[in-house]
């Protein structure tokens, strides 16, 4: 490795050099905000004369040999770090040729446009900047100043082209030149096979965009290999997986995503959002190619199976899509993890389309009922992450089910009891738009041949049948009663409907909204206005009645399962309802998304202490944590220490009880309560 400070303009004169921006690098990103910095920090320097440079950062480049800049070789350069600046100040040494031929200065022009731009004496490719696939054909067209397809992708090259060349005047084009002949930077020059590209690259700081982690993963797998085989491993996985995992609704991509729930189903822990790419470096180390090779190509496996969960219309099963569709309409995005190797199961026909169908259905319920009861959905992530290890694949739809109905506490499976009681009271017209939306519609076309669309459907409305603001009619009808109803069930599920006359029927009395010629309930054809088609009047009678049939309706769209289980000692359990843990051994622990196993109390107690003190120390310090943990700096004072930091000592001494307690102290303080499940170990009879 040599570094150097370069003069750019002097590194971009280099004559029969090319700098290649490589595959593995992501599209040209740059905005108008940082062109504009750019601009006005060369602007500044031009005009201060007591400053004979201007640092804009590094540059770091791979070469096949020994190699320094100050050689007039010809020679291709890969791009590592740098080529959003690169590119940038490219376009717009490019804008100032323009300028100058429009000033009739065509001297200058082509000067600039031979110097930086272009390299006479090569015969097939003669610009200097070759850009990734992506942006090659708009800067092509710049270079050739020809008209870009208009029908093509929007192109950031283009715009910031267009915004230096009008920012631009052209009585600051000598300026602009003198400022930019002061920029320098540290040119960072690689031998492959010598030096190490990936460490050097994460370990500078680029003051352009951040990667993001599927960037920084990309960079890893392709970094360290010929320009050659990056173009056909490129070609052949990653640019296929990238396809795979663009959302078609959001058209954002999701392969960071992807990779995250990926490296959760492969190894039971789900890594932090922000450090994927340092999960996927941990785990795989290639020294070579087939390594390589072999994981991409499971990989790409996957990402078809993720295009079809967030994509449910690239799935040919219409049964399937639908269903999908459901679990994207209330976001369980936690299950993708579990869905991946439930689909690959399916794939591989180890299940078949009904048992698929009916995982897809299990897991609405599950999810459903959570939803309507409240239950934290922080919880999934920790269900979802190691349900397939419950699977029996010769049982399969009995042991998913079994798996869920066993969970307890913040993890339940809500049972129609809780339903029942839940729907009674619950405000289902301020529930999240796309969960009353999904309710409703469910509700709607449950057992209906010609289904109904209601989201993003502008003829179709939730309608209050006792309105908010009742007219006189309402309160003729319902008298002192019209308070009390309003309280108790105004915004119930039994209150609400959906009406494609909304407008018509607003505050009308019950019955003229019933009998408004085609626009009323007798008239209508969804089947959520059924029942108010039969009816005379809407008291609370009529209500419980309607919320009576909307109940059943709910159980049996998600299903609590047909199976019969007692709670056993040894299933997980919230450590909040652990009674007495005298004489039971630890199987495993969950906690932040993270699984212990074989693990002591103390040790339990010590890792937690110690986690919870570096996540936040100022907690573990305050007053009340060290009234209700015994927490001194003092070692001595304890006669079984734990060290929590590099100064504190807990009591690590006691039975099991003892050490739970401490724990669960712990957790209430920290707000933590419900994040730690453990189980214990089957006792010898």
């Amino acid at each position: 490795m040599e570094a150097n400070l370069v003069n750019l303009t002097e590194f971009l004169n280099q004559p029969k050099t090319q700098f290649i921006i490589p595959v593995y690098q992501r599209n040209y990103d740059w905005k108008i905000t940082h062109c504009k910095q750019l601009l006005k920090d060369i602007y500044e320097v031009s005009q201060n004369s007591n400053l004979k440079s201007h640092f804009i950062g590094s540059i770091v480049f791979t070469h096949e040999g020994a190699y320094s800049s100050a050689q007039n070789k010809p020679k291709q350069l890969i791009i590592i770090d740098g080529q959003q600046r690169l590119t940038t100040i490219t376009l717009l040494i490019l804008a100032l040729s323009r300028k100058a031929e429009e000033a009739n200065k065509k001297e200058l022009a082509n000067e600039l446009m031979e110097d930086y731009i272009i390299n006479k004496r090569f015969e097939e490719e003669k610009i200097k900047l070759r850009p990734i696939k992506k942006d090659a054909l708009s800067f092509k067209s710049l270079i050739n100043n020809e008209d870009y397809i208009l029908d093509l992708e929007y192109s950031r090259i283009i715009e910031n082209f267009n915004y230096f060349k009008a920012e631009i005047q052209i009585s600051d084009i000598e300026n602009l030149i003198a400022g930019l002949d002061k920029l320098v930077f540290v040119e960072i020059s690689l031998e492959r096979g010598k030096d190490d590209p990936q460490r050097i690259f994460e370990s500078l700081n680029s003051t352009g965009l951040d990667l993001s982690e599927a960037d920084l993963i990309r960079n890893y797998i392709l970094m360290d290999i010929s320009p050659e085989l990056q173009q056909k491993i490129y070609e052949k996985y990653w640019r296929q997986i990238e396809s795979m995992t663009l959302n078609h609704n959001s058209k954002q991509n999701s392969l960071s995503d992807f990779i995250r729930d990926y490296l959760t189903m492969k190894y039971r822990s789900i890594p932090n959002k922000n450090k994927v790419f340092e999960s996927f470096k941990q785990k795989y180390k290639f020294s070579n190619v087939e390594q390589l090779e072999e994981v991409l190509v499971e990989l790409k496996n996957f990402s078809i199976l993720y295009n079809k969960i967030i994509n449910p219309d690239e799935e040919p099963n219409k049964d399937i899509t639908k269903h999908l569709k459901f679990l994207n309409k209330i976001e369980i995005n936690v299950s993708y993890p579990f869905l991946l190797e439930v689909y690959n199961d399916f794939v591989k026909e180890v299940i078949q389309e009904k048992d698929f169908i009916m995982v897809l259905e299990i897991i609405q319920s599950f999810v459903w009922r959570r939803i309507l009861t409240g239950l934290p959905p922080n919880a999934l992530n920790k269900i979802f992450m190691r349900l397939y290890e419950d699977i029996d694949k010769k049982n399969y739809i009995n042991s998913l089910e079994l798996s869920l109905v066993k969970k307890n506490g913040q993890q339940r499976f809500p049972n129609d009891e809780e339903i029942v009681a839940e729907l009674r009271v619950k405000d289902a017209y301020n529930m999240q738009s796309k969960n009353k939306t999904y309710y409703l519609q469910r509700l709607e076309n449950y057992e209906n041949k010609e289904p109904v669309l209601i989201e993003g459907n502008e003829n179709i409305t939730i309608e209050h049948i006792l309105p908010q603001k009742p007219s006189l009619e309402w309160k003729r009808e319902l008298g002192e009663n019209l308070n009390e109803l309003q309280q108790k069930y105004l915004h119930n599920i039994a209150n609400l409907t959906l009406s494609g006359n909304n407008g018509e029927l607003g505050n009308k009395s019950f019955v003229e909204k019933r009998d408004l010629p085609e626009k009323g309930y007798r008239d209508s054809k969804l089947s959520l206005n059924r029942y108010l088609s039969k009816i005379d009047k809407w008291t609370e009678k009529e209500i419980l009645e309607r919320l009576d049939i909307i109940t059943k309706k709910t159980l049996q769209i998600w299903k609590f399962p047909d199976i019969k289980y007692e709670l056993d000692e040894t299933d997980e359990i919230n450590i909040m309802d652990i009674e007495d843990a005298r004489f039971k051994q630890i199987d495993y622990v969950l906690f932040d998304d993270k699984k212990f196993e074989n693990i002591h109390y103390v040790e339990l107690l010590t890792q937690i202490s110690n986690y919870l003190f570096e996540f936040d120390p100022n907690t573990f310090l305050s007053n009340e944590m060290k009234s209700k943990i015994k927490l001194l700096a003092n070692k001595e004072a304890f006669s079984k220490p734990i060290l929590v930091g590099q100064s504190y000592y807990i009591e690590g001494h006691g039975n099991a009880n003892a050490i739970i307690s401490r724990i669960k102290k712990i957790l209430q303080i920290y707000g933590l309560s419900d994040e730690m499940y453990i189980k214990f170990m089957k006792q010898n009879s």
